[in-house]
């Protein structure tokens, strides 16, 4: 692996990194069911269309007509029960109704159970963006590491910029923190 020209483009690659995994965590969490209906809860379930997994999103057009239904009417009508299929083995916990033109997926009221679940894989989701963002620190720290062995730059600034890298991991971690908080806070309101 070539060294980068400045800890400049060090420390830029490593926040644009931990940004991207805020994003990812932003988006995990969206498919997380609350007790109210939300389109992006179907963003990560693919379906099989002619082959190749599809996004919902991709084929049919979602829609919320009030806050405890969705419907699905697919563009192309045979796909149904490919969606419908989709729907129940992507474990959402989510009947689907095929009507033979659009599906209805009722969401039930969330039990106290089920909410504990759902508060756990948020937790979990943002245990996973944490390891993200601190396997991102390691490598902007093993590249500076590296630059500094091969005498590209001197000790006190590796210091400084590993100094800075972990100020931004502790910036990110705490944003996790706060996005998980605010995702569970949604979760417990009935």
């Amino acid at each position: 692996m070539a060294l980068p020209d400045s800890v400049d483009d060090v420390e830029l690659d490593t926040e644009e990194r931990m940004g991207k995994t805020i994003a990812s965590v932003k988006k995990n969490l969206q498919t997380v069911r609350t007790g109210r209906a939300n389109a992006a809860m179907l963003d990560l379930v693919l379906v099989n269309y002619y082959g190749a997994p599809t996004p919902i999103n991709q084929m049919a057009s979602i829609s919320v007509p009030n806050s405890q239904q969705l419907t699905i009417e697919p563009y192309d009508k045979s796909v149904l029960g490919d969606i419908e299929r989709a729907i129940t083995e992507a474990g959402l916990g989510l009947t689907p109704n095929n009507d033979g033109s659009l599906i209805r997926l009722n969401i039930p009221v969330l039990t106290e159970d089920r909410r504990k679940e759902m508060i756990k894989q948020c937790k979990a989701i943002g245990e996973d963006g944490k390891v993200a963002i601190r396997n991102v620190r390691r490598d902007g720290v093993d590249t500076i590491k590296k630059m500094e062995k091969e005498s590209l730059i001197g000790e006190d600034e590796s210091k400084s910029v590993q100094s800075d890298i972990q100020k931004l991991t502790d910036t990110y971690v705490k944003e996790i923190d706060s996005i998980v908080a605010t995702k569970e806070k949604d979760v417990k309101t009935v």
